[in-house]
């Protein structure tokens, strides 16, 4: 008679620890389309809108944090943020790709390494932007056979004579 108590308790044990991990399942496994935001995760992540549908869940879930920590942030966070995104929605499913592994490898430098490359990127920054082109020209010809893709260039205008083109109905 106890070990039947022992096992039914052993049973419902089991049966809660797999109905829990299944929740967990669930829950891990939440992928949102872009419809399902709140208002103001939609307003937080819209420069990664055309682009939020084929995102992976984790890479939703990671943004959504951001959406989420966003309100605490300083308006300057606020303002970088919102232009990394900008910036990461602007790449190509290639470039991503590039920038990922560009974030492992320096992920996983021991830490000195670390701070010395945190120094060049900061003494980079303080470059001016004429001193960084330099440099990319330098970087560019000292790789023979790279390629890089040109620095999107702002649209030319219109002539002044010229009537403007008609958005079509959607966009």
């Amino acid at each position: 008679m106890a070990q039947d108590i022992i096992r039914t308790l052993i049973a419902a044990a089991a049966a809660l620890l797999l109905a829990a991990s299944v929740a967990q399942a669930q829950i891990t496994l939440k992928s949102p389309s872009w419809n399902e935001l709140s208002a103001h995760d939609q307003q937080v992540l819209a420069p990664l809108a055309s682009d939020w549908n084929r995102l992976d869940t984790s890479q939703k879930q990671q943004w959504l944090g951001v959406a989420h920590r966003y309100s605490k942030m300083r308006p300057d966070a606020q303002q970088r943020i919102q232009a990394q995104m900008r910036s990461w929605a602007e790449l190509s499913p290639e470039q991503r790709k590039a920038a990922r592994a560009r974030y492992k490898s320096l992920k996983s430098l021991p830490p000195d390494k670390k701070s010395e490359v945190a120094e060049k990127w900061r003494e980079y920054q303080r470059l001016s932007p004429e001193q960084k082109r330099a440099l990319a020209a330098r970087n560019a010809a000292a790789k023979p056979g790279a390629t890089r893709k040109a620095a999107p260039q702002p649209p030319t205008p219109p002539p002044p004579a010229a009537a403007p083109t008609p958005v079509p109905a959607g966009r």
